[in-house]
């Protein structure tokens, strides 16, 4: 048995093994997504024809398409249950119990006997004897009584007499079964003084009946269920003829177990699987997978190879398709015509808005065609809902392009929702329908479309953004709101950070459009890079305003509170939950450099002492992201400008390429995809950006000064003119 364990064992490893490979997983998701799409597609799970429950009250009336024959199956077993219930537990009497109950009255007497004719045992020890033989605990006195010698034969006549009445009560047909075992008991028992006994052995028969006694009936459930099962088959089928045309159900009438019987017999509840069907839009939904998949290879490797970011894809594409495939299945009985066109409130836009927020807006446009596409399938084909989804879907990624605030979103979903109007009221004139209809489905319809895809792109964005960890636009955009309780804090407790932050800000955001980073991730992580300094505010020198605590302490001591900002920032960051693309920049912000200040400081105070750089680095990691080392130079930069005496254009250009070319040297660049003309493009922004904040401006004469010369002026007037009268 040990080999079959193994393997066992093996192949469980082999599919783990397998599991764990990204190229089998990512199959396996697509295999998955592939059947899901193509179910929702092609499969009707709520038939609009007839979605009724036992118990509802029926919208319509409903007539049998053809006439059939069929089982009532609810009936039939209803009928076939009773039969087996009338058929009685079936037993069965083995007649070698009662063999074996006289056998052991027997040998009990034949040993009490043996024990009282054996004269070589005193009476102490025909009593000891006697209570080990006899299995039954009787008084000292009858045991003494019973070591005599039986002058009177009671044994014999308790011998023959009980296993006469044994024979008689277990020898009946019925037998003695274990629910009237007692009864049994009770009969054999108030028969023994017939048997003219002594005391002893009154005592002794009726303990023999309670001792060996036992049922000899025995329930037979193999042939009690045999007797079920035949009768069962002797049931015939309850058969239930439905005519062409007659009336199942009316409207009005409560919906009952027959009624739903007959309609499904007539597959009303159950229509049949169209297979060519779903191999067509099997085959359609792989076609539109390998064109999405194909200009992701093309166009944005970074999404192709992030298999987050493909699932991400596929659930947006499955749970919107899904809310429109539920919105389409309502049946709105009182207003057919009305219910017909609910394939126009298929949220299609907040897929759009959702993709273009969370992923890339050019992906989002070709993910609304295939979706508007797919819409088109889902309704049998009607290209109406095909043309108003896509319209509507890419109004939707043009509404979220510039997102500036969490309420944009409802703005987007408003575009969408009078694109929408605008389309059906088009696509309404061009088909049959009246143009009140028409109007009325433009303005529900249209609206509700545009509220629906805001409220899911609202609902979907926190949950989305939290599982798959991206960090979204919106979320970004609440995290730089002046008003967040976190830059609240920085504001009010280390005010200097705080302004130090904004102007980073600045200059990495203009880094980051320079070449082509995120520039709104890098604006904000700049705003919350030094929130670690509200640990100890005053011991950084743009927050003190008199004395400096370092004066006081060990350069080694002062390196120790000034790095430990960035494990106090990251840790604030994870408290308050910020997403992982700020709290890494955080972490990196400073990489491992050089707190040279105090280390040159370490050295002149320690001359005759070994001082090492380890001590006084930051602990890093170093800048993994263009936009991490963004953020590290702008902090370095206005650091650095800010301590200038005299900001001359030449001077701050200096101090921007030295520090750049200082990180760069001290390898602090080398972990980022940060390339030399990256560097130069980078300087020259953050140039352009410190002229426009350190610009020379002419210098104001005093007031009291010109007040004083115009009074010189004036005097000097009217001295003239009393000189010339």
């Amino acid at each position: 048995m040990r080999p079959p364990v193994k393997f066992k064992g093996k192949i469980a490893d082999g599919f783990s093994h397998l599991a764990g490979k990204r190229k089998v997983r990512r199959g396996l998701a697509a295999i998955v997504f592939f059947i899901a799409l193509t179910l929702i597609i092609a499969v009707d799970f709520m038939p609009q024809k007839v979605n009724l429950v036992a118990g509802q009250v029926s919208p319509r009336d409903i007539h049998a398409p053809q006439g059939v024959t069929f089982e009532d199956k609810a009936s039939t077993e209803e009928a076939r249950a009773l039969a087996a219930a009338r058929i009685e537990r079936q037993y069965i009497v083995d007649p070698r119990v009662s063999v074996d109950v006289q056998q052991n009255i027997s040998e009990l007497v034949k040993s009490i006997k043996t024990v009282q004719i054996n004269e070589a045992l005193d009476e102490t020890e025909k009593v000891q004897r006697l209570k080990d033989i006899i299995p039954y605990n009787l008084s000292d006195d009858v045991i003494k009584s019973l070591a005599q010698p039986d002058q009177e034969q009671n044994l014999n006549r308790l011998e023959t007499g009980l296993t006469a009445m044994v024979v008689r009560v277990m020898g009946t047909p019925e037998g003695v079964a274990q629910e009237n075992l007692s009864e049994a008991e009770k009969e054999l028992i108030a028969g023994v003084p017939s048997l003219q006994l002594s005391g002893a052995y009154n005592e002794l028969a009726t303990g023999l009946v309670r001792n060996y006694l036992r049922p000899n009936r025995f329930y037979d459930s193999d042939n009690t269920e045999r007797l079920k099962d035949t009768a069962r088959e002797a049931v015939n089928p309850v058969m239930v003829t439905v005519k062409k045309d007659e009336k199942i159900i009316g409207v009005g009438e409560i919906v009952t177990d027959e009624h739903l019987a007959k309609l499904d017999a007539l597959n009303l509840t159950r229509p049949t699987l169209p297979v060519s069907s779903v191999l067509g839009s099997a085959l359609l939904v792989g076609l539109m997978m390998v064109v999405v998949l194909f200009y992701l290879y093309q166009q944005n490797r970074e999404i192709y190879r992030n298999a987050g970011h493909l699932y991400l894809l596929g659930i947006i594409v499955l749970g919107v398709l899904g809310v429109a495939k539920a919105i389409i299945a309502i049946n709105v009985g009182q207003w057919p015509e009305f219910g017909a066109l609910f394939g126009y409130l298929a949220p299609i836009a907040a897929a759009g808005m959702l993709i273009a927020i969370l992923l890339d807006s050019r992906l989002a446009v070709l993910v609304v065609a295939v979706m508007g596409f797919m819409l088109g399938l889902m309704t049998g084909g009607d290209i109406n809902f095909a043309v108003v989804g896509l319209i509507g879907g890419i109004t939707g990624v043009y509404g979220v392009s510039k997102l500036s605030q969490r309420s944009d979103l409802a703005r987007a979903g408003f575009y969408a929702g009078a694109a929408s109007m605008a389309a059906i009221f088009a696509m309404g004139l061009l088909s049959e329908i009246s143009i009140g209809l028409v109007l009325t489905s433009s303005l529900i319809l249209g609206s509700v479309n545009g509220i629906l895809s805001s409220i899911l792109t609202n609902g979907a964005i926190p949950y989305l953004e939290s599982a798959f960890g991206i960090t979204s636009s919106v979320r970004l955009l609440e995290l730089s709101n002046p008003g967040n309780s976190l830059l609240r804090r920085l504001q009010i407790e280390a005010p200097g950070t705080y302004h130090h932050s904004l102007l980073v800000g600045n200059l990495a955001e203009a880094a980051a459009n320079a070449v082509g980073g995120d520039a709104l991730l890098v604006r904000v992580a700049a705003y919350y890079h030094d929130i670690g300094k509200i640990k100890r505010p005053y011991f950084f020198i743009e927050n003190q305003m008199g004395d400096n605590p370092h004066d006081k302490i060990a350069p080694t001591l002062s390196t120790l509170i000034l790095t430990s900002h960035v494990k106090d920032g990251v840790e604030l960051a994870r408290e308050q939950k910020l997403p992982q693309g700020i709290t890494e920049i955080i972490e990196q912000h400073h990489g491992n450099s050089l707190c040279s200040f105090f280390y040159h400081k370490a050295v002149e105070n320690n001359k005759n002492e070994n001082v090492t750089e380890e001590e006084f680095r930051y602990e890093g990691p170093k800048p993994q992201t263009k936009e991490a080392a963004m953020v590290m130079l702008a902090d370095a930069i206005e650091a650095a400008v800010r301590s200038l005496q005299n900001r001359t254009s030449g001077r701050v250009e200096g101090i921007v390429r030295k520090i750049i070319k200082d990180k760069l040297m001290d390898g602090q660049l080398d972990e980022c995809d940060l390339t030399l003309k990256d560097l130069d493009i980078i300087a020259a922004a953050f140039i352009r950006v410190l002229s426009g904040i350190f610009h020379n401006r002419i210098e104001y004469p005093d007031p009291l000064s010109l007040q004083n010369k115009e009074s010189a002026k004036k005097a000097k007037r009217r001295k003239g003119l009393q000189n010339l009268g």
